[in-house]
């Protein structure tokens, strides 16, 4: 005691001595600056630490990028690319959206992993989908039964020409979502905990179109894919009934060509009715349009609606015996530009397969 007593009438008389030919303003701010550094921060008022509805969201992720109708793909790999190389990343972040039953309504973005987030009291609705979509649109997010997933649409008219007038759009990026029906706010200091599993609303579909020849003489793919799910539902999952074709950019190897889609999946779906192993009513097409180095294009058409209604949400569509003739890649040049540019110009030609 004798010590701090010594201390403070030290400082008092430092700050007198330092004060003595100062105006009554400065001395003022010298003492209002030396009380603020020396109060600590009240804390207990903020909602982290004071009696308040709160969850720490711990989310982990299901990393997959088909689902097994009876394909057995994972045990029976035999493609070049490695099954687990098509599986989804982790996202950037996730929204986390709350409904309270009196129509109150709070937004918040948090970390992918999840971190502690203010709730409301009470029963309430929370939906979580991740944050870092860049052609996904939300529609009707007023009201969670209703919210729905779509993807922005794109045109390519040497597709629309030829093909039915479904409309098209871009393929969707990676999709996660967990919806919580209802949750109870307790006002308290402790933080409940809220482990939740974010379940990918998003497949890919690798498609692959094996070559007998000709191959040489491609420069640029692209593809299309129609009969497609137009939207999906966060809560549920479910698809809608309304169509799509999904359009999308394609990669030449050396013997074939190779595109990863993904999509919603098929229209309509989980059904209880649902039977993998029949083709079904509804078709779904494949066009390959691939630009030649000569400047030709060339279009494939296939009927694939019994590789998609056997793998509904994501899976291997392939197409064997193509080829492109020599006289058609050879026609118009007597060497090859490869660094052919865009799709401008095009000359289609339609192969009948």
């Amino acid at each position: 005691m004798e010590h701090n007593g010594k201390e403070e009438r030290t400082m008092k008389a430092l700050m007198k001595k330092k004060a003595g030919n100062l105006p009554f303003t400065a001395i003022c701010c010298i003492a209002v600056l030396c009380t603020v550094s020396c109060r600590k921060e009240l804390c207990y008022n903020h909602w982290e630490h004071a009696p308040s509805a709160k969850a720490l969201i711990d989310a982990e992720y299901e990393y997959e990028w088909e689902r097994d109708y009876g394909s057995g793909l994972e045990d029976s790999w035999r493609w070049d690319t490695e099954y687990d190389s098509l599986r989804p990343d982790m996202p950037e972040g996730l929204k986390v959206l709350t409904y309270a039953d009196d129509g109150r309504q709070d937004e918040r973005n948090v970390d992918a992993c999840g971190e502690l987030v203010p709730l409301f009291e009470d029963h309430q609705s929370i939906l979580l989908y991740n944050n870092d979509t860049e052609y996904i649109v939300f529609e009707n997010s007023g009201s969670f039964p209703a919210t729905m997933a779509t993807t922005r649409t794109r045109t390519r008219s040497t597709y629309s020409e030829t093909h039915s007038d479904e409309i098209t759009v871009n393929a969707p990026d990676m999709l996660y979502a967990h919806y919580i029906e209802s949750w109870h706010g307790e006002r308290k200091i402790e933080a409940d905990t809220l482990a939740i599993t974010m379940q990918p609303l998003t497949y890919t579909y690798y498609i692959i179109w094996n070559f007998t020849g000709g191959l040489q003489y491609a420069a640029l793919g692209r593809g299309a894919l129609s009969g497609m799910a137009q939207a999906v539902y966060l809560t549920t999952g479910t698809t809608s009934e309304e169509k799509a074709t999904i359009l999308y950019d394609c990669e030449i190897k050396d013997n074939y060509i190779e595109a990863r889609v993904m999509s919603f999946g098929i229209p309509g779906f989980p059904d209880e009715n649902y039977q993998p192993t029949k083709s079904g009513d509804d078709p779904y097409l494949l066009n390959l349009e691939v630009k030649l180095k000569n400047g030709k294009t060339l279009s494939f058409d296939h009927d694939v609606s019994g590789q998609v209604h056997s793998q509904p949400r994501g899976g291997v569509i392939e197409i064997n015996g193509l080829e492109i003739p020599d006289d058609i890649g050879q026609e118009g040049s007597g060497s090859f530009d490869v660094e052919v540019g865009g799709w401008e110009d095009e000359e289609d030609i339609i192969l009948p397969l």
